[in-house]
């Protein structure tokens, strides 16, 4: 059980030189150390995603049906999203524990190596169904640790930052998704197109599908060691050090945040879903539908040319991100998130009307403007929704549960709004056509409309509380 609340300075028994001590960590080391490894773990999971799109169909399934094969490939990159909420109790319950710090070392850690290590699995030719077994339980690993690696960076910033800045200061570790992007899909592409691999016409024995795709994962061992280095040299939070020093951890805090939190995990939830939709909506699954073969009513563009236009997007999904920062810490949380909501309904709405091929054109007749209209305006929106969450999911939650109420809210969305939206809306494209895509997109974000308006504006909340902000309003 949490002890009472602590006076608002720090106790006279060593809290007010460790919260010092912490405070004198230069605020350059606090970007880095949140950016860097949101960089590295977002760039680890993206690499995964686009080669189980354009890769992993090819060699680590069998059987003659294409779209067979791309849902399996889905399937497995859902598994990590089974993993993540497991992720969260683990590293939340270190992190409330232990330290930011240390799980987050831990988080980076397991992501890095597991990601690692599928760059050297053979494939289904070589040792047959041995080979999506591995896969799918080194994905597992990839998502464990991404369960307990964005709370934890959302945490790093947000405990550290200023009163009446810290949207701004949570949305450093928000930019490791688009830069992790950036970083993930420019590297394929540019092995795409200096080993000259065409995805719409792939050679089985060729060097990229034979080897060359192996390189990412590979070189990612190389940024996990840099974000080690750096997190290793960074102070503990001044925010926990306090509850540390006054003894206000729990021993449990995986049962103290269902007890005592149980409305904001739900909220958390589904205020983080649409946002989670919207993404893997932009980035993998309009994917596997513009390099698709037309036959199959896919749009037939080669994957190194739709890379570009993804590419192009994903700016302004990174340009976004502060503007959405800037604006939450002005105008509060809720109305900003409510406003990009109700845009983000009037998105999904049109998809028809951007992506069916008769207007958008297929393979070499397709019209470039007009997608990457699409992607830019859709990144944009992305940018505005996701820049916030990084402060809205841990201002819910109490000191001495925040890394796991936020951490379980987080990826518990993950399963519902990321995990099955590649598959669903891959089923849907077949099943009917691809505006019922966008309609999925417009009723995942009319939940998220509802859960704004029940969630409170945490804007002002105070971190150092060991109650949560419902309970704090209603104790007023």
């Amino acid at each position: 059980m949490p002890c009472p609340p602590s006076p608002p300075g720090p106790s006279p028994d060593g809290s007010a030189a460790a919260i010092s001590a912490a405070d004198e960590v230069p605020r350059s080391r606090v970007v880095t150390a949140s950016l860097i490894g949101t960089s590295i773990e977002f760039y680890d999971f993206y690499i995964y995603a686009t080669a189980a799109v354009s890769v992993f169909p090819l060699i680590f399934f069998s059987g003659a049906d294409d779209t067979a094969k791309l849902l399996a490939s889905m399937a497995t990159f859902g598994v990590a999203f089974i993993a993540r909420p497991l992720g969260a109790v683990v590293f939340g319950h270190l992190g409330d524990r232990v330290g930011r710090k240390t799980t987050l070392i831990g988080s980076l850690l397991t992501m890095g190596i597991a990601t690692f290590l599928i760059g050297l699995l053979p494939t289904y030719q070589q040792i047959g169904l041995w080979a999506p077994a591995m896969l799918t339980i080194l994905r597992f690993f990839q998502g464990l640790g991404l369960g307990g690696e964005w709370s934890g960076a959302a945490l790093l910033a947000t405990e550290y930052a200023k009163e009446g800045k810290r949207a701004w200061a949570a949305m450093w570790p928000q930019l490791g998704a688009p830069i992790g992007f950036f970083l993930a899909n420019g590297l394929f592409l540019l092995l795409v197109l200096g080993f000259d691999h065409d995805s719409t016409n792939p050679e089985m024995d060729g060097v990229f599908l034979t080897w060359v795709w192996r390189v990412p994962f590979l070189l990612s061992l190389v940024m996990v060691l840099v974000g080690l280095y750096v997190r290793v040299k960074l102070e503990e939070t001044p925010v926990f050090q306090r509850a540390l020093a006054n003894d206000q951890r729990v021993s449990a805090p995986l049962g103290e945040v269902f007890r005592r939190n149980w409305w904001e995990l739900i909220l958390g939830t589904f205020v983080m879903y649409a946002t989670y939709v919207l993404f893997y909506i932009m980035t993998t699954w309009i994917l596997s539908y513009a390099i698709g073969k037309t036959g199959d009513g896919f749009l037939g563009v080669p994957y190194a040319e739709f890379l570009v236009l993804q590419l192009v997007g994903i700016v302004f999904f990174a340009a976004f991100i502060p503007v959405s920062g800037m604006l939450a810490d002005r105008f509060g949380r809720r109305p900003v998130l409510l406003i990009v909501t109700g845009l983000m309904i009037l998105f999904g709405l049109t998809f028809g009307w951007w992506l069916n091929p008769e207007t958008m054109g297929t393979g070499a007749d397709v019209d470039v403007p007009r997608m990457v209209m699409f992607l830019v305006i859709g990144m944009m929106l992305m940018g505005l929704t996701f820049g916030p969450m990084s402060a809205v999911l841990p201002e819910l939650y109490p000191t001495n549960t925040r890394y796991t109420g936020s951490g379980i809210a987080y990826n518990v969305s993950s399963i519902l709004g990321a995990a099955l939206t590649p598959f669903i809306a891959a089923w849907l494209v077949t099943t009917f056509d691809v505006a019922y895509v966008g309609y999925y997109l417009a009723a995942a974000s009319l939940l998220t409309l509802i859960a704004l308006f029940l969630a409170p504006e945490t804007k002002h909340a105070d971190l150092h509380a060991v109650t949560s902000a419902r309970e704090r309003r209603t104790a007023r």
